[in-house]
């Protein structure tokens, strides 16, 4: 087979890449796009098996990505799905490298994250394209001689032969050119002295492009000071690792110290010391629970719905609409708050899309909209706050919009990340910069009542006992230590 070679290279007028494409990514990633979506790669970036990749001075998260590259035989301009194919001359295999450290610059270009001198690998041998069923392809890729990503082109989110012809409704797709067409669950962190190697096969095995392999080096000049310079976050740790944990980082959601406080404490103390605080438009008001026996403590996710308008609806209301991708990104421990206006002519949820979010751990579901499937809903162990039980279908009233954005709820405004604390007597909205010393100011008020019940309950007045006076503070601090005879 053909040697991809610095002709190969020379020849590529751009180098375009795909966000996400394979299932495997997707689930790690909490999200599924509806359609594919793309970003452009300088075609300096691209470089030989055997070329090393430089870490740049001062950054720390060089991630790897496995891919299969196209490419283009002949030009490609609005081609069919059913003709693109034959618009491709070969396959081989890529390596996505970015620094993580760089996004935050980027705007979403992932120009300068991902654009580096030898930041796009390729190679080594080039497999016809007309020799292979692209749906019949096989990827994987070594860390230091360990495998750590193996996929196959058979479920993609986007067939290549889609990819091809997407993009050439707008593009030309010129001779030359190479299409990164995703990467499968499994990219991580490469480190100085990392060897990675990329290999592209037939599922029998038949063909082969041998393995792209990529050594690290350690970058020695730093950025200019006229310039973005590499910052990272755990946010970035995480999405460069594929998770907290491979990143080293504690679990997501919730510290289960300030969860377990939030638990132990009463919505109505809660309330008191909010409005202490000066927040009286916390609580979402008007809703009913499937499950008033549970106690629910979470971090919002959200989700919002327009008003239904029936063009809006063909475009945003099929597929994998705002609804379903909140459903089918909700983690453990998480609360999806939806808001639906207090309209209750209609559904927002049923029991499918109930279920999933159970399934995935979801630790409640609020909505100020209507339930379908009542029954089954209120069957499931995740509690559900609703505003009342409605057989019809979204799109009578609604359209699904918008995830993880500022919404209003039940009155309230909720913003993802908020903490959300859920029972009988009411739903409230937490900011969780303000919770620790909250919940502290809850522990000791609910104390205090605790020995105010017992006074009570031993005869006294509430007169200068509730609030208590000097004197009461006096004996409730004697009552605290244990040296309170009476």
């Amino acid at each position: 087979m053909e040697q991809v070679s610095d002709d190969t290279l020379a020849s590529a007028r751009k180098v375009i890449a795909v966000h996400i494409n394979y299932p495997s990514r997707a689930a790690q990633r909490g999200r599924t796009p509806a359609q594919p979506s793309y970003f452009l790669k300088p075609s300096s970036s691209l470089a030989l098996t055997g070329s090393p990749v430089e870490r740049p001075a001062g950054c720390e998260l060089l991630g790897f990505e496995g891919e299969i590259a196209l490419v283009i035989g002949k030009n490609a301009r609005r081609v069919s799905v059913e003709d693109a194919w034959s618009h491709v001359a070969a396959v081989t295999a890529s390596n996505d490298l970015g620094v993580y450290d760089l996004r935050y610059a980027d705007k979403g270009s992932n120009l300068r994250s991902k654009g580096g001198d030898g930041f796009t690998p390729v190679g080594p041998a080039l497999i016809p394209a007309d020799a292979v069923d692209p749906a019949q392809l096989r990827i994987r890729t070594w860390h230091n001689g360990e495998l750590v990503q193996d996929d196959t082109t058979e479920d993609l989110l986007f067939p290549f032969a889609r990819l091809v012809a997407d993009l050439s409704q707008l593009l030309t797709l010129q001779e030359g050119d190479i299409i990164l067409t995703g990467t499968p669950a499994g990219a991580s962190v490469a480190h100085p002295g990392d060897v990675l190697e990329v290999e592209v096969t037939t599922l029998d095995g038949a063909l082969s492009t041998g393995r792209l392999a990529t050594t690290v080096e350690e970058g020695t000049t730093p950025f200019a000071d006229f310039g973005a310079g590499p910052k990272a976050d755990d946010l970035q740790r995480e999405e460069a690792y594929g998770s907290r944990e491979a990143a080293g980082l504690p679990a997501a959601g919730l510290d289960p110290a300030l969860k377990a406080k939030l638990e132990s404490v009463a919505t109505a103390t809660l309330s008191s010391q909010l409005r202490k605080r000066g927040l009286n438009n916390v609580s979402i008001d008007g809703l009913q629970a499937t499950r008033p026996d549970r106690r629910v403590v979470g971090l919002a996710r959200t989700l919002r719905y327009v008003p239904n308008r029936e063009d809006l609806f063909k475009t945003h209301g099929g597929g994998f609409n705002a609804q379903k991708r909140a459903i089918d990104s909700v983690n453990e421990g998480e609360i999806l708050v939806m808001e639906a206006r207090g309209e209750k002519g209609t559904g927002t949820v049923g029991d499918i899309l109930a279920l999933r979010a159970q399934v995935r751990g979801a630790a409640a579901i609020i909505t100020d909209g209507g339930v379908r499937d009542y029954a089954a809903v209120a069957g499931l162990d995740m509690p559900t706050y609703f505003a009342n039980p409605h057989p019809a279908v979204l799109g009578r009233r609604h359209v699904p919009w918008d995830t993880d954005i500022t919404i209003a709820c039940g009155g309230a405004t909720v913003q993802p990340g908020d903490i959300i604390v859920a029972d009988s007597d009411g739903i409230l909205v937490i900011p969780p910069a303000i919770a620790e010393e909250l919940v502290d100011d809850c522990i000791r008020q609910e104390k205090e009542e605790t020995f105010i019940f017992e006074m009570v309950k031993q005869g006294n007045s509430v007169d200068g006992l509730y609030p208590m006076n000097a004197q009461w503070q006096h004996r409730y601090a004697d009552w605290e230590a244990g040296t309170d005879g009476d």
